[in-house]
């Protein structure tokens, strides 16, 4: 064999060694990535403390950690279940879009109220803003720690 031929295979196995190396730490690297992922809770976006509940459920003081979307009302598919006479079965849903927290009332018969003025549509909502659906009371609150 020509020293010539034997050079370019020893480049291409150099080559390919390097290639191999590169895709092994790439994939090393995600791998990383993906545990420390898993490891982590997600991130709580607020939560609404209960300030008032006549009928006792959910009691006062209970807190309830909120996701993107979270539904109330008296239906048990919702993520927050008032038991309220006055709460209809899908009452309100809390949205959080770019960084800001919305209510909006899902056509209810009794309305949605934002420190004691009813809501029409879709209303922006701020931390320690007071929500009243039916006679239950919740305030809106940044996440715990």
């Amino acid at each position: 064999m020509d020293a010539a031929v034997i050079a370019i295979w020893v480049l291409r196995l150099l080559f390919l060694a390097l290639l191999y190396a590169f895709l092994w730490v790439v994939v090393r690297a995600l791998v990383r990535d993906l545990r420390a992922a898993a490891r982590e809770p997600t991130a709580e976006l607020g939560r609404l403390v209960v300030t008032a509940s006549p009928s006792g459920e959910p009691a006062a003081g209970a807190s309830f950690a909120l996701d993107a979307i979270t539904s109330l009302g008296r239906d048990v598919n919702n993520s927050i279940v008032l038991d309220d006479e006055f709460a209809s079965a899908t009452h309100a849903a809390l949205t959080y879009r770019g960084r800001a927290w919305y209510v909006e009332d899902l056509g209810s018969t009794n309305g949605t109220f934002v420190n004691g003025s009813q809501v029409d549509g879709l209303s922006p909502l701020a931390f320690g803003d007071e929500i009243q659906i039916g006679h239950v009371r919740l305030r809106l609150e940044r996440a715990r720690g």
